[in-house]
């Protein structure tokens, strides 16, 4: 009993890290959404997979937040049960992230500070990093090590969205990807930092948590700017809204 007692205070220790997260990354994610829609910016006049879309992914955060509250009390057979639905949300979250940002070049040329085929390039590549780290996790949910420190990567992945709305996104142009990125790992950085000093050590999952959406990203941008990307952006938003508005970033009149 003497030598379980630390190991079984550290696991308990870890396990309350991740749920409070869990947490701050939901309320970033979900704060900046409803923060736009404060503002009068977001509009529910959108088509319905706008809704169905929005609607999944707070399932998804919902189910994350739940995920971690059940481990934190020690609730694993739930955890496991309700676990499984992961599986189903992840490729709809794809198919929809996907869905959206092409129908989003068309209906309002995408955000106005990223350049159409950068914003198309990243975000088709930003979506796939996180269904590399939430499968993988998925993959290795019996290493309870792996598996947590990944599913945290793919919510930070995904959650960056909603936290690029509470930053000043007119002062970023043109990086403004570059910084909603950044932005987003701050939270596997605070998890390095969480494990050194539980643990003594950085688990070696904290770096492919890293290292998957920076690639996602830097690949993203060098084809978003390739004449290719960006031909065939112009011909999908030719004759459409879409193809009214600059095709590279800019601050909107009265932004």
């Amino acid at each position: 009993m003497a030598t379980a007692a630390p190991h079984a205070s550290v696991t308990h220790t870890e396990a309350r890290f991740f749920f409070i997260m869990a947490c701050l990354m939901a309320a970033t994610t979900i704060g900046g959404f409803a923060l736009m829609a404060a503002m009068g910016i977001s509009s529910f006049s959108l088509p319905a997979i706008y809704h169905i879309h929005a609607g999944v992914f707070i399932a998804w955060t919902a189910l994350y937040v739940a995920q971690n509250s059940l481990i934190w009390r020690g609730n694993t057979a739930t955890h496991r049960k309700l676990g499984k639905s992961a599986a189903v949300l992840i490729p709809v979250m794809v198919v929809l992230a996907i869905t959206i940002t092409f129908m989003t070049l068309r209906i309002t040329g995408g955000p106005p500070f990223f350049a159409q085929a950068e914003f198309l390039a990243v975000n088709l590549f930003h979506i796939t990093a996180f269904a590399v780290l939430a499968g993988w996790a998925l993959k290795r949910r019996r290493e309870t090590d792996w598996h947590r420190r990944l599913m945290f990567g793919a919510m930070a992945t995904v959650g960056a969205p909603g936290l690029a709305r509470l930053l000043p996104l007119p002062l970023t142009i043109p990086y403004t990807f570059y910084v909603v990125f950044g932005a987003a790992l701050v939270f596997p950085l605070i998890g390095m930092i969480a494990d050194k000093r539980m643990h003594g050590e950085v688990h070696r999952a904290w770096w492919w948590t890293i290292l998957v959406p920076v690639a996602a990203l830097l690949i993203g941008e060098v084809l978003g700017n390739t004449a290719f990307v960006q031909g065939w952006v112009a011909e999908w938003v030719a004759g459409t809204p879409g193809g009214e508005r600059p095709a590279g970033p800019f601050i909107p009149p009265g932004f």
